[in-house]
């Protein structure tokens, strides 16, 4: 991944310091105290002790505010409401010890966001980070490709900047697991900058959690899931269509790998991906067995549809950050026009040699029992696609039986699918903050892949056949309906959030490693 690493002059950043408590350390003598910021409303970080009071194996939290909460009231903070910056400096660390900090910061930031991580929750950890280190008067700004940090010493010295670049976020939830449990274990005070340097490098040189020969397939069963959850029946037809299914899925992604061997853009990466689902789905319409091309297509567009950049992009705009939110948005259009540039293209010639490909409607609760196991294991393979920590696979499966089970009831009882889809986000949204809240973990895992039967892949689908078949009425209201339903899903794990750490605080957050004896931080 391309990165660069820049010093220069910068502005001075308006977080101030506010009044200052000193920070808790060991016994009296042990070491000098240090100075926390107070801010309004915000708990003040704790000090790091001495490398000889901390192992890399971790520390333990007992009751201790999570960073997250103990950040981002701060970071939500106008402008205008919080503390001007006095220039008092007591006990500021050394130029070496800030360089130390901030590189340490800049990295754990840099690699949340090229792991999917939204921008609100990159800002906090680089400012948790920073605080941790006695560096509190640091401002960090993150954008869709951009980690930076200001920082003034003091009065009548120069400010100090520093950026790293982030190229083509993906996401890797197992590594940002890991940098949210090091980012805790940093701000609970056990861990000096040395020691969190090579933990930072071990987790960056991770490998992914699973085999090839796992993930490869893991596209064309989800595609095949999905035909299951479309159709709502198990006959023989359906089983046929289901493997016709994977092996298209399996095709567009190996298409997919040929083409970015290439060093072509992403755009023609998942226009490649696409097409091949289409294919399939136009030769079996050319059967006489009926078998329904159309739901093969609508499986391939689950598998390859660009969820979690749509859902990181609504965030990130609700939080305020408009600018990565744009630019997330904008990605997330070119990748779906890359799908639809893929399906299209083969459709038009399909259709025009009279390929039947009647639309399918989107997924109704036809068979609830059937139905509700092919959303589970959409969700299992999409949870590898990403690379969620096995330990964390039992909780997304519940998670998503729960979200798909609300979608079913709430449209059962005549509910409109767009308002279901956003009830059973916010369910999503509200039990995988509360699971990562418990577990220590960042939520993301525990929600993006559990989202996955409810993407709109069959709305999407409707619109694009319309268009294709000279309708561009139904074709815009299908178009409009799926941009819709990635709203309803959006704005429901963000109110799902929200509402958890409004009203439920994270508990004490313990973390394996302490050693016998030895002390800890509150």
């Amino acid at each position: 991944m391309p990165e660069h690493e820049q010093l220069g002059a910068g502005a001075e950043p308006d977080r101030g310091p506010g009044p200052q408590v000193p920070a808790q350390g060991g016994p009296p003598g042990d070491r000098a105290a240090v100075t926390a910021p107070v801010h309004p409303g915000v708990a003040p970080a704790p000090a790091v002790g001495d490398p000889a009071d901390a192992q890399d194996g971790g520390s333990e939290v007992d009751g201790a505010v999570a960073w997250p909460d103990r950040i981002l009231p701060l970071l939500r903070l106008p402008t205008a409401a919080r503390p001007l910056d006095d220039g008092v400096r007591e006990n500021h660390p050394k130029p070496e010890e800030l360089a130390a900090a901030v590189s340490l910061a800049l990295r754990v930031g840099e690699l949340m966001l090229a792991c999917g991580e939204s921008a609100e929750d990159v800002e906090a950890a680089v400012f948790a980070v920073t605080s941790t280190y006695r560096a509190p008067f640091c401002d960090p700004q993150v954008t869709f490709t951009r980690v930076a940090i200001s920082y003034q010493p003091g009065p009548g010295e120069p400010p100090v900047t520093a950026e790293r670049s982030v190229r083509r976020p993906t996401g890797d939830y197992a590594r940002l697991a890991a940098l949210f449990r090091l980012v805790t274990e940093i701000t609970a005070g056990g861990l000096p900058a040395e020691a969190a340097h090579r933990r930072l490098t071990a987790v960056h040189r991770e490998h992914h959690r699973y085999p090839c020969w796992l993930t490869v397939p893991s596209t064309g069963l989800l595609a095949g899931s999905a035909t299951l959850l479309v159709s709502g029946r198990a006959d023989a037809r359906a089983w046929l269509v289901f493997v016709c299914a994977v092996v298209a899925a399996v095709a567009g992604d190996r298409l997919s790998t040929l083409v970015a061997r290439r060093a072509l853009p992403e755009f023609y990466r998942i226009s490649a991906a696409a097409a091949p689902a289409a294919a399939v789905g136009i030769l079996m319409s050319f059967n006489q067995l009926h078998l329904r091309g159309s739901v093969v297509i609508a499986g391939g567009l689950y598998a390859f549809m660009p969820g979690w950049p749509m859902v990181a992009a609504v965030q990130d705009g609700l939080t305020g950050f408009y600018l990565t939110a744009a630019a997330r948005l904008l990605e997330a259009l070119y990748l779906m026009a890359g799908v639809v540039v893929g399906v299209t293209t083969v459709l038009y010639v399909g259709v025009n040699n009279g390929a039947d490909l009647m639309a399918q409607g989107v997924p109704a609760p036809s068979n609830p029992a059937l139905q509700l196991t092919a959303a589970v294991l959409l969700t299992l393979f999409f949870a590898v696609l990403l690379n969620t920590e096995p330990a964390a696979l039992p909780a997304v499966l519940v998670n998503s039986a729960a979200g798909w089970s609300t979608y079913g009831a709430l449209v059962q009882a005549g509910t409109e699918p767009i308002m279901a889809t956003g009830f059973a986000a916010m369910l999503v949204g509200l039990s995988g903050q509360l699971t990562a809240r418990f577990g220590g973990s960042p939520a993301l895992p525990f929600v993006t892949a559990a989202l996955g039967p409810l993407l709109p892949g069959s709305e999407l689908y409707f619109g694009l056949i319309a268009f294709v078949q000279g309708e561009p009425e139904a074709g815009l209201s299908g178009v409009g309906r799926a941009t819709a339903t990635a709203m309803a899903l959006a704005i429901g794990v963000s109110l799902g959030h929200e509402v958890a750490r409004l009203f439920l605080p994270a508990p004490g957050v313990v973390l394996a490693g302490r050693r016998p004896g030895g002390r800890h931080r509150r």
